[in-house]
């Protein structure tokens, strides 16, 4: 496979030092690297910035950049995309240490979306950072044989969507879980 691995992906924030604190202190991600340049090295571009990396467990990395001459949403989201769309997922351990985020994530202030189980497959919580961007903190909940079935029906789900676009075909169709659901809704 010519993809070993996810290095980092890159977003615009803010503001650096904000997003520095908020990676840190209330998700506990390393800031391990920080460069910049007044020129953009792959096109040559004028545009100041500097270019800030988080590593996790799995030495991935998230990756911002702040830009204080560009002009542009500050998050650098795309403004005619729901808001619940682009996101980043971060998996953790397990539902303990999703519901141990939640709390903590809520003592500091910061409102919280959750939990919500996806298809029998993930356990998720979702928030925003100071830039804006959405955020999940996810376990996978599936068993191996689950993980195994939703390897085997993917093209088959795909395609059946393809030629309804109606998800509710799906249960009919394949059976089990149909989507989502809210726990703290229940």
């Amino acid at each position: 496979m010519l993809c070993k691995g996810l290095h980092h992906a890159a977003y615009r924030c803010r503001d650096a030092r904000e997003t520095v604190d908020f990676y840190t202190e209330a998700l506990g991600l390393k800031f391990i690297h920080a460069m910049g340049e007044d020129h953009v090295p792959s096109t040559g571009i004028y545009s100041p910035h500097i270019h800030i990396f988080f590593e996790m467990e799995d030495g991935a990395c998230i990756a911002f950049f702040e830009l204080p001459a560009d002009e542009g949403e500050p998050s650098g989201r795309d403004a005619v995309t729901p808001d619940w769309v682009q996101h980043f997922a971060f998996r953790v351990a397990d539902k303990a240490t999703v519901d141990r985020a939640r709390e903590s994530l809520a003592n500091r202030g910061i409102p919280v979306v959750g939990p919500t189980v996806h298809d029998d497959f993930l356990y998720s919580i979702y928030f925003f950072d100071p830039s804006g961007h959405r955020l999940e903190l996810t376990a996978v909940t599936a068993t191996p044989e689950q993980d195994a079935q939703f390897r085997k029906e993917a093209m088959d789900v795909l395609r059946l969507w393809e030629k309804t676009h109606d998800w509710s075909q799906r249960a009919a169709l394949f059976g089990g879980a149909t989507g989502y659901r809210r726990e703290d809704a229940v």
